[in-house]
């Protein structure tokens, strides 16, 4: 078991997964170059988005709206929107017009971000994260970078990051949380409200869900 870094944070919502927090300090053995740069991105990203947190406490207690540039800046750029949202929409995907997608991958993006910085803003330093050796995947352009956080009288909690490799760059396109996975999630219920309602439905919801979470942040400033 090659050494590993620890750091801390609260994680008592699904979505504080979504934290590219902290990484090993030594890499394992049978990492490849190529995955080693998957996990330099992974430790790169969290030391800048904990940094910046620290540094800005004050603010951020102060106008926690804050948050949100922070994470557009220095982690969305990570992830792989277009990739995670024909994922969501599954084959609903295909059958979306150019302008459902396009629509979609805006108001999507804009839940995850608001729920990541959510998550961020209850970051307290209470917990351990376990960082485990690597798993490549089946091809070599996919990586799963796996953790444990500790939980004080219950067992550790598995919290799995899936990369991708395109034009060599490293993307996160989902996360797993006791082998749930948050795309998926999201995918499920999704299908059913396309199935129920339609997709033009799906997008109003999205779409009066952010504008009103928008305005609250708002009203925070």
């Amino acid at each position: 078991m090659p050494a590993t870094r620890k750091k801390h944070l609260k994680a008592n919502i699904l979505f504080v997964a979504l934290a590219l927090l902290v990484s090993m300090q030594i890499l394992p053995a049978a990492a490849t170059p190529s995955t080693n740069l998957a996990q330099q991105l992974v430790m790169d990203t969290s030391d800048k988005v904990l940094a910046k947190i620290k540094q800005e406490k004050e603010r951020l207690e102060q106008e926690p709206s804050f948050i949100f540039p922070l994470v557009e800046e220095i982690v969305l750029p990570h992830f792989d929107f277009i990739r995670m949202s024909r994922w969501a929409l599954g084959k609903n995907w295909r059958t979306s017009s150019k302008e459902q997608k396009k629509q979609f991958i805006v108001e999507f993006r804009t839940l995850l971000v608001r729920t990541y910085a959510k998550a961020l803003l209850e970051y307290t330093g209470e917990q351990e994260i376990n960082y485990l050796p690597v798993r490549e995947g089946k091809k070599p352009n996919k990586v799963v970078i796996r953790t444990e956080i500790a939980q004080d009288g219950a067992p550790s909690l598995p919290i799995h990051y899936t990369l991708y490799q395109k034009d060599n760059v490293w993307k996160v396109i989902d996360i797993k949380v006791e082998g749930v996975s948050l795309v998926a999630n999201y995918r499920s219920s999704f299908g059913t409200e396309i199935r129920k309602d339609g997709m033009e439905k799906l997008l109003v919801r999205l779409k009066r869900l952010n504008k009103k979470a928008t305005e609250g942040k708002d009203k925070q400033k």
